[in-house]
């Protein structure tokens, strides 16, 4: 299971290791990625920095901030194709995807994704799909605000009396038990 941070200008991913989150680092050994798609003259997409340098050269053929047009089904145009926002944020998704399963060693097929809390609904679902499209099964779509205060309180509220956390095996996720 992957934790996916889906910004407009940068996206990261992050998985847990012996119970603390970790940053994954992109092919370029950095921990974000530009959220920026550009298809090339040889039909080839390029995503992330690689992208991102050619924005300003050939804005025709390039896509930055993505996730604003979330949910919509207008057709964006890049060179002489037409993609929906849907289809680029999977590409995205897919890069974020391929760098975690390169740093794990093993294939990745889940994936939680944190997204702006004023999303709408058919943005919320257009991230799913994406997901979708990136080879990924959506376990959950979290407003970044709900995330920050989840990993605030796992670190910092303690059990009420008589409880306490224990994590599901292979899930992540934390639930609070009576103790016998």
């Amino acid at each position: 299971m992957i934790g996916i941070d889906l910004w407009t200008t940068n996206s990261l991913v992050s998985v847990l290791e012996s119970g603390n989150p970790v940053l994954l680092p992109n092919a370029l050994g950095e921990r974000s990625t530009p959220s920026v798609v550009r298809l090339t003259t040889q039909g080839q997409l390029l995503v992330g920095r690689a992208a991102r340098n050619q924005l300003a050269v050939a804005p025709d053929r390039t896509l930055a901030e993505i996730k604003r047009q979330m949910g919509s089904t207008e057709a964006i145009k890049l060179g002489d194709r037409s993609y929906t926002a849907t289809e680029l944020s999977s590409f995205v998704l897919m890069s974020l995807k391929e760098d975690a399963e390169r740093y794990l060693g093993q294939p990745v097929v889940e994936a939680v994704i944190t997204v702006t809390a004023y999303f709408t609904d058919a943005q919320r679902q257009a991230t799913r799909e994406a997901g979708l499209l990136a080879g990924l099964k959506v376990e959950r779509i979290l407003n970044e605000p709900t995330a920050a205060a989840l990993a605030y309180g796992l670190e910092h509220i303690s059990p009420p009396a008589g409880r306490r956390r224990c994590r599901s095996p292979g899930r992540h996720r934390v639930r609070i038990a009576r103790r016998a």
